[in-house]
């Protein structure tokens, strides 16, 4: 048995396969099939099964594209209700895949539909449990995603005592040596403390992972569900698409509408003005010149993430990158999240007709009362670290929908933590209130009011 993993650095994705003598298993592939296609040929294999852990909320599975790529079969708890061609893996199921068993455990708790799959060698040991978003390396799932999508939901408090008692029934009563393969490493949204590490064993994680440690089901429920992080825009929407299951990747791509590069300026009266516009360029060019009511969203490794917690499911927009290049990748990089068909047009850009004033920081250093400071963090990010006195503070992901909160007697100055933020959310600001107040971007420059 050899067990590959597979990761998505932009979305702290981890999706595998498992190879035995000539057949290959897929769990919780990517959007982009092609690296297990090429996996499968590299040891000569077929890839005869694919298992999906739940619905995930966080990207777009491939499941259904290889299923109808290579005709292996789709296994998913019975509770997920998916409309493709599946069969059903839960408690008592299990697989051959050439020399070795794959046992299914239903483990609700991140949702009330979720399995792990553990990896019996051809010796009858059980060698490893992959356990999707329900066990991660130094925490467990998110209990607060299915209140409102899937095919079955579950209030929080409910699906977090679920968590309890799957872990401690159902995951550490495996053996210790057994290897603990999770679908999600630091950085990602389902859960709020996981690890760098990509793997670890159950005998590690009854040590290290506090979610496993002797806490009472009241205790457990009440930890799981303080400060988890915010729930972007999309993730109801990939749950329900998960389910369907999505479109092939390579054709949704194709499909995107490009342009040729453009440098005029009269672009911008060939463009709907009732269409978003996501530009991602650098903010030093942003700042420069850009389009009437643009968000400067730049290229970053979350750009995924803020794309999908920005714009709404559904809703079209313009996509601007600086070269040809960095343009088709983040269409692909749209198309993790199901966005490709929402992209109105895709093309490059090097002009506009608005720009922003760039804040003079010791000024504003010393005359701080002087302006509306916008503080745009995450809630978790607030406790023990204010910045600012006197500010007024709305999340990113809520800031399209709350400008209206915002007082136009002053200049406005937008921060973050760190300045990639604070480009997007001081454009925001700018394109809702149209230049009836100015607006600044403090950018980097708020690591020297950091504590």
């Amino acid at each position: 048995m050899e067990i590959k993993q597979f990761e998505d650095k932009n979305l702290a994705h981890y999706s595998y396969a498992i190879l035995s003598n000539g057949e290959v298993a897929l769990i919780d592939p990517a959007r982009n099939p092609q690296p297990y296609y090429d996996f499968a040929k590299q040891n000569n294999a077929k890839i005869t099964t694919v298992i999906e852990t739940h619905p995930h909320a966080d990207f777009v599975s491939s499941h259904l594209e290889i299923y109808n790529s290579t005709e292996a079969t789709i296994y998913v708890s019975k509770l997920l209700g998916a409309q493709y061609l599946h069969q059903s893996f839960d408690d008592g199921d299990a697989i051959l895949l050439g020399n070795i068993t794959l046992k299914a455990l239903n483990t609700a708790g991140h949702s009330p539909d979720s399995i792990s799959i553990v990896a019996i060698d051809e010796n009858g040991k059980q060698q490893a449990v992959f356990t999707g978003d329900t066990l991660f390396i130094g925490d467990c799932g998110r209990p607060d995603l299915r209140e409102q999508a899937g095919a079955i939901t579950a209030a929080k408090a409910d699906l977090a005592k679920q968590m309890f008692h799957s872990l401690r029934n159902k995951l550490m009563t495996l053996p210790d040596h057994v290897m603990v393969y999770p679908a999600h490493g630091a950085g990602s949204l389902c859960g709020k403390g996981l690890s760098e590490q990509n793997s670890s064993t159950i005998g590690a994680e009854k040590i290290g992972n506090w979610s496993l440690q002797n806490l009472s089901e009241e205790k457990f429920v009440e930890e799981l569900l303080a400060d988890q992080p915010f729930i972007p825009k999309y993730f109801p929407f990939d749950v329900a698409l998960n389910k369907k299951g999505a479109p092939d990747y390579t054709t949704s791509i194709l499909k995107v509408p490009k342009r040729e590069p453009v440098t005029s300026a009269a672009c911008a009266n060939s463009l709907n003005p009732g269409v978003l516009i996501i530009d991602t360029r650098p903010q030093e060019q942003f700042k420069k010149a850009h389009l009437k009511n643009a968000i400067n969203l730049m290229n970053d490794i979350k750009f995924e993430t803020w794309l999908g917690s920005i714009v709404n499911p559904d809703e079209q927009f313009y996509l601007i990158a600086e070269n040809e290049t960095i343009l088709n990748e983040l269409i692909e990089r749209t198309a993790k999240i199901g966005y490709e068909k929402q992209i109105e047009l895709a093309f490059v850009a090097d002009y506009g007709n608005s720009s922003m004033q760039i804040i003079d920081s010791e000024l504003f250093k010393t005359n701080q009362d002087a302006y509306t400071i916008i503080d745009i963090r995450n809630h978790s990010e607030l406790k023990n670290n204010e910045i600012f006195a006197n500010t007024i503070h709305i999340p990113l992901h809520e800031l399209r929908e709350r400008t209206n909160e915002i007082p136009l007697n002053k200049p406005i100055v937008v921060h973050c933590a760190g300045g990639y933020r604070s480009a997007a959310g001081s454009s925001i600001i700018e394109s809702k209130l149209n230049g009836t107040s100015q607006v600044y971007d403090l950018s980097v420059a708020v690591n020297q009011f950091q504590k």
